[in-house]
């Protein structure tokens, strides 16, 4: 029971879809400098990623897995219209910012390949609870990295100045956020990987 547990949770932590899979980088390295952007990510991401994965679940399972693949694209694509129009009422000044990277969220990789990798695989109840905790994962990594690249690199927060004395040159930029996400990701596997590698090491020396 704990195993089926840590699996429906994993995208938060394990499995996260930035830090372990990196899985969507494209907009969190380009658009992942304010807040606001992070907003209307995180607000389209989890509308289309979590109906577009449900939705799909109901396909028939005997379909050819290219089939599915093209179907699961589809429909992704359909759900994505209404989540646009949405975003173009709440969002009204950031989609035209975020440009071609919103659309393509409609075909990330965890409602492509994902959904027959894993989450298919599961009964719905655990799926749609695994695809919720793996769009959590995406959220909170976006939401960090977006305002600790507003703050430090563009020195507002919300769009708002608090400071400039702090500003680090190029952090608000493209290259700035895959340098960050670089260095996120390194602490991320030292922090799951790292100790555990250093206790084998010292056990191995004791021996």
């Amino acid at each position: 029971m704990n195993n089926e547990k840590f699996s429906v949770f994993s995208g938060l932590w394990k499995d996260n879809p930035i830090l372990c899979s990196l899985m969507v980088i494209s907009p969190v390295i380009v658009c992942g400098d304010t807040l606001r952007n992070a907003e209307a990510i995180i607000y389209a991401f989890s509308a289309i990623t979590l109906f577009s994965v449900t939705i799909a679940s109901f396909l028939p399972k005997n379909l050819p897995y290219a089939v599915r693949i093209i179907i699961n694209a589809l429909v992704a694509s359909l759900v994505y219209i209404p989540v646009k129009r949405a975003a173009q009422e709440f969002f009204p000044d950031i989609i035209p910012r975020i440009g071609i990277y919103f659309p393509l969220l409609a075909v990330n990789s965890i409602i492509i390949l994902q959904t027959e990798a894993k989450f298919f695989k599961m009964k719905k109840p655990r799926m749609i609870a695994s695809t919720v905790f793996y769009i959590l994962g995406f959220d909170a990594v976006i939401a960090f990295i977006s305002v600790v690249r507003e703050i430090f690199g563009h020195g507002t927060l919300n769009e708002k100045v608090i400071s400039t004395n702090a500003v680090i040159s190029g952090l608000g930029q493209p290259f700035g956020g895959f340098i960050f996400l670089g260095l996120l990701c390194g602490l991320y596997r030292w922090l799951r990987h790292g100790k555990q590698l250093s206790g084998g090491d010292k056990n191995v020396s004791d021996n």
